[in-house]
């Protein structure tokens, strides 16, 4: 639903650019404060990523010690620390049940809606902006509206619409566009020459959570037989150039030209800048983390007569199908003839990778507007009255609910920002 407005020029009290988790929560924030507020976005309706990203089970948040959970951010968790103790893991938690939605906390200590849904707290959401509390704001939506940076005043805002272009004036700006990925649903990066021509101070985008190219490629028969096939109860070990260690078990998938899956998401800021420093970086495989050292050289010390190697280590040690297929790929005849070598490399197996994928495949971006640029409000300290949230900002975090949860809190801070502002002004 697109509320009706000016079509040549608007003048409105507060706009909010982008229609994700960030931007509906700043909404949230000023409509329940009583603040009018119209919110843009370029698609035919909002929280489409959102949506996509909780198809397979909507995951909210995460449920470790807070102290943990800010841990999670890297370089940038002192920054977000303020943000996540004001609205972390279990004010996400209370805000979805606000909207009547339960949550239940997952064997991997991920949240969860108990219906595994995106699309009845979304449903929901939308409602609560649209018919707020008596004392609330109704939020006035507007669909396929998409920004095109500033007019020739330098603060009027340009959309592109079905009816032709159009200009907004407000009194602030909440700019909540998202990174770089899933272009197709809108977070397309396109912001980034206007902040940029702007003055704003901009970290380069990059892709995060994403996949990575192996050097020189899979052979064709492990592609066609194994891409889209898991790595399951796999370890992997990474040690960059600075001396930052990573070690964590989980799984993760072979693709068509690398790797991705939850476990290489985990580690991907470290490979990625390490390529980047590089141009290539090593991780080691543990094939089996379970096993000690000791015990897989015994079994593959093993005397297995006149059984096939393949058939050896199967019935030894449990490997076959696409364990057994990353060893023939990766080593050479010499170490699977030498079990020294073969039981090393079944626990350190060297996997080198030569690039990235491309950022729009990844599930989320790092870089963009640099915290320093902004106020402890996230407003734009060299242009007053404008706020950026969400994915947009120079930020990165893993998979399992800190991406939703920091796209939320920043939304939080924005909107509470803006109320100050506009209380001052």
């Amino acid at each position: 639903m697109t509320d009706v407005l000016n079509p040549i020029f608007s003048l409105l009290n507060v706009a909010i650019v982008g229609g994700g988790p960030a931007g509906l929560m700043a909404a949230d924030v000023l409509s329940r404060a009583g603040v009018r507020v119209d919110l843009f976005d370029a698609m035919p309706s909002v929280g489409r990523k959102f949506l996509l990203a909780g198809k397979g089970g909507l995951n909210l948040t995460h449920a470790e010690p807070l102290d943990a959970f800010i841990s999670r951010y890297g370089e940038r968790a002192s920054t977000l620390q303020a943000m996540l103790q004001a609205f972390g893991p279990q004010q996400v938690r209370d805000w979805a049940a606000g909207l009547g939605i339960a949550t239940f906390v997952g064997s991997s200590q991920r949240v969860f809606p108990t219906d595994m849904k995106a699309a009845p707290l979304l449903r929901a959401w939308l409602q609560g902006l649209r018919h707020p509390a008596p004392d609330g704001e109704p939020v006035r939506f507007h669909m396929r509206h998409r920004w095109l940076g500033w007019a020739e005043d330098g603060t009027s805002l340009r959309f592109q619409t079905p009816e032709g272009e159009r200009q907004v004036s407000a009194r602030a700006t909440v700019l909540a566009l998202g990174g770089a990925s899933w272009a197709r649903l809108g977070s397309d990066g396109a912001w980034w020459p206007w902040l940029q021509a702007a003055g704003v101070d901009l970290a380069p985008l990059q892709p995060s959570n994403g996949g990575f190219d192996v050097q020189g490629g899979w052979t064709p028969l492990f592609s066609e037989r194994f891409a889209g096939q898991p790595f399951k109860s796999v370890a992997i070990r990474f040690t960059d150039d600075q001396g930052h260690s990573f070690q964590k078990k989980g799984e993760f998938v072979a693709t068509a030209t690398g790797v991705e899956g939850s476990l290489v998401y985990a580690v991907s800021s470290g490979l990625r800048d390490q390529i980047n420093r590089a141009g290539s970086t090593t991780f080691h495989l543990n094939l089996l983390p379970d096993r000690s050292a000791e015990d897989v050289f015994k079994q593959v010390a093993h005397p297995r007569g006149s059984r096939s190697l393949s058939s050896h280590l199967k019935s030894r040690l449990g490997l076959d199908g696409i364990k057994m297929a990353i060893l023939h790929e990766r080593c050479p005849k010499a170490t699977m003839n030498d079990p020294v070598a073969l039981a090393a490399a079944i626990q350190a197996l060297p996997i080198t990778l030569s690039a990235t994928r491309p950022i729009d495949e990844a599930i989320s971006t790092a870089g963009g507007v640099r915290f320093e640029a902004l106020d402890e409000g996230l407003m734009v300290q060299q242009r007053p009255g404008l706020f950026c949230a969400g994915e947009m900002l120079d930020w990165e975090a893993p998979t399992g609910g800190y991406l939703l949860t920091a796209c939320l809190a920043s939304g939080v801070v924005a909107g509470q920002g803006v109320e100050r502002w506009l209380k001052a002004h």
